[in-house]
């Protein structure tokens, strides 16, 4: 079986058709730039340009890097333009993509739900959490394999500043940080995030996944075990995609 999904971020919108047998992207993804401001017409011309890219005339499952309740109704809107507060999504995109069945969910929790039944988190029992890396943190809290959705963990108040301010791929790119001092400040995020929920596995997932070599073995004093995402940059796509299957 397969099913479109997207993964709407900061920086760029990606998609493909994904195997939800398999959990793996059937061809390779379209990925545009997210427009700045990212209003609410802005991003969904540029998900309707990564669908229309693969001619997909059936459903589609979106991602939010926002909260997302009701299955369509954003309500924050941390790094895209404060225009989509209150905004019904799923009747935004499904009348761009011409009435295409459209779902929409929070983009880590698509993210960790493909990864808990892909990736890393498969057969992890307990809390675990997967935070994303990128234009901020996105965080997706699991207990016994059931998601508690919307969890925003990135935005916990660190040092007097907004956790993914300081500790996301951004604020490492922004502030031309090497490895070694950004994961000095993942690990001071972690460490707290551990403070709060005691978490047997942390699983690092976003863009800087696939650079795990180069930064997760300076974190140390973290008592959970931290993993790379399996899926890297494309689980909030496989995730999607599940969602809209009503896998998840």
């Amino acid at each position: 079986m397969q099913i479109f999904g997207v993964d709407i971020g900061g920086s760029g919108i990606k998609g493909a058709p994904v195997d939800l047998d398999k959990g793996e992207l059937t061809q390779e993804r379209c990925k545009v730039l997210t427009p700045h401001p990212a209003t609410p017409d802005g991003v969904a011309d540029g998900v309707k340009e990564v669908v229309d890219h693969f001619g997909w005339t059936g459903p589609v499952g979106l991602t939010f890097p926002g909260v997302v309740t009701g299955g369509a109704t954003i309500r924050t809107a941390a790094n895209v333009d404060k225009s989509w507060i209150d905004t019904d999504a799923g009747a935004l995109f499904a009348e761009r993509l011409g009435g295409l069945p459209v779902t929409v969910v929070n983009d880590a929790d698509a993210a960790g739900v493909a990864e808990m039944h892909f990736g890393a988190g498969q057969d992890r029992k307990g809390t675990v959490i997967l935070l994303t890396f990128g234009t901020g943190i996105g965080s997706a809290l699991f207990v016994n394999g059931i998601l508690v959705p919307n969890t925003e963990l990135g935005h916990l108040e660190l040092n007097g500043h907004d956790a993914e301010k300081k500790a996301s791929s951004k604020a490492k790119d922004d502030g031309e940080l090497t490895w070694e001092h950004w994961a000095h400040r993942v690990q001071k995020y972690l460490a707290h995030v551990e403070m709060l929920f005691s978490p047997e596995l942390f699983i690092i997932g976003g863009g800087v996944s696939r650079k795990a070599d180069k930064f997760l073995h300076f974190i140390e004093d973290i008592k959970a075990e931290i993993v790379p995402a399996q899926l890297q940059n494309n689980a909030g796509i496989v995730g999607a995609a599940m969602h809209a299957a009503g896998d998840d």
